[in-house]
């Protein structure tokens, strides 16, 4: 008999979709536990390890009780866990709306495709850019989208870039980020503007409404 799937698990939460298009909707956050990368703006590094390991009936009936039809998973790098893929198609079986924030640095090919997919995009700063996994992108549809991170102006001009030699705006929706406390979110925001860039400029918004808070 194969044994039920189970997933290491760092935390279920309730808030309001802090990024993405989707920013501002009450989402059940479900936080896999574990990622290859090392970013160095991190913000999520209590989800490095620790945890509990649970079957994956547990986790669908924990996200259940909060009677929220948004669901987003997200880490850690999720797809670290292969039992990612039968707990984001059993949230879509189930009539979720869901979401998935993955680094880029996994292949997103095989995720079910009701997933809306959001990739992030590693720029230089965050250390981790070789290993964003290109061949991601020829997989994107219009309800996946791209998120980058940018610390500096030298990483504004990498994202530049490539939105331009990749066309990533062609694919999907495209959003920038500051990194809090490196980049001022104004100059960035200027930034797009004068460059007449097609992307969408986001903030954290469940930082500015809570700041660093766990579970929220």
């Amino acid at each position: 008999m194969t044994a039920a799937p189970t997933l290491r698990l760092s935390e279920i939460f309730l808030s309001l979709q802090g990024e993405s298009t989707r920013a501002g909707l009450p989402t059940v956050f479900v936080r896999l536990t574990g990622c290859p990368l090392r970013c160095d703006w991190c913000d999520t590094e209590h989800a490095f390890s620790g945890g509990e390991t649970l079957p994956l009936a547990v986790i669908l009936d924990r996200i259940a009780a909060y009677d929220c039809p948004t669901v987003c998973v997200t880490g850690g790098e999720p797809l670290a866990q292969p039992n990612c893929l039968p707990l984001l198609t059993a949230l879509c079986d189930a009539g979720y709306s869901v979401s998935l924030e993955t680094s880029g640095a996994l292949a997103i090919d095989a995720v079910d495709q009701r997933v809306s997919r959001i990739v992030d995009l590693k720029a230089p700063g965050s250390g981790e850019s070789a290993r964003n996994r290109w061949e991601n992108l020829d997989c994107l549809r219009p309800t996946d989208e791209i998120k980058i991170v940018l610390a500096s102006r030298a990483d504004y001009e990498w994202a530049k870039s490539a939105l331009g030699e990749r066309r990533l705006a062609d694919k999907c929706a495209v959003l920038f980020s500051p990194v809090g406390d490196r980049l001022p979110p104004a100059q960035l925001a200027e930034w797009i503007l004068q460059d007449r860039l097609p992307v969408r400029f986001q903030l954290q918004l469940h930082k500015i409404l809570w700041g660093n808070e766990r579970g929220r």
